[in-house]
């Protein structure tokens, strides 16, 4: 594929059929990938490949729970996580609901599972102790991750990242043997999709960019 036409239908996809993706082709995948850009190019990223069935069910079980923590907010119409659960006991008792998704209930069933791990002794984190959340060591993972999702597209497959595993990073830890320097950046899925991506609806240019201010004309042609 020409490169506009893979970033601009590489489309979130969860529902695979059931067909095998190659070890070679789940290698050049990553072949690809690995040129994503990092600070100070330390590339501190780690992926695992799971294969083994009974991981891969440990796997499913971590991540429904997890997902069921953030339906519990959704449920009430908050955005996850923005706040503790500690002391709410309407949103506790929703936390514990299980809410059906085919992505997660059958996670154990996707061709590919990746587990995205990023040594944290390698981010440089410039918005660090500023005084809100931080995001840019994030800069040093996600951009490995999307070049995974591109290279895919590029090959004919589908794919998407999750991060709602995270939730369960401790169990993860044990699970996979993860140093303590490492922390679970996302979950990535790969596979032929069921529904082959189409174009994707994105804001135009000018809805997102302005001159000279945060409030300044729009740059638009």
């Amino acid at each position: 594929m020409e490169f506009k036409e893979v970033v601009t239908s590489a489309s979130t996809s969860r529902d695979f059929l059931d067909v095998e993706v190659p070890d070679k082709t789940v290698f050049e995948i990553l072949d690809i990938a690995r040129f994503a850009p990092s600070g100070g190019n330390r590339q501190g990223w780690h992926v695992v490949l799971f294969k083994d069935k009974e991981i891969r069910q440990s796997l499913k079980e971590l991540y429904v729970s997890a997902w069921s923590e953030y339906m519990g907010y959704v449920s009430l119409g908050e955005v996850p996580f923005l706040r503790p659960a500690e002391g709410d006991a309407n949103l506790q008792e929703a936390m514990k609901v299980h809410y059906p998704l085919p992505f997660a209930d059958n996670l154990d069933q996707h061709p590919v599972l990746l587990g995205i791990f990023v040594d944290l002794n390698q981010l440089a984190v410039t918005d660090g102790n500023i005084g809100r959340q931080s995001i840019v060591g994030g800069a040093s993972i996600y951009p490995f991750c999307h070049n995974i999702l591109l290279a895919a597209r590029s090959m004919g497959l589908g794919g998407v990242i999750t991060t709602v595993l995270a939730r369960r990073e401790t169990q993860v830890r044990e699970l996979v043997s993860l140093p303590n320097n490492f922390a679970m950046a996302g979950l990535m899925a790969l596979g032929v999709p069921r529904r082959q991506p189409q174009r994707l609806k994105r804001k135009n240019v000018g809805e997102f960019t302005t001159v000279d201010s945060f409030n300044g004309p729009s740059f638009a042609l």
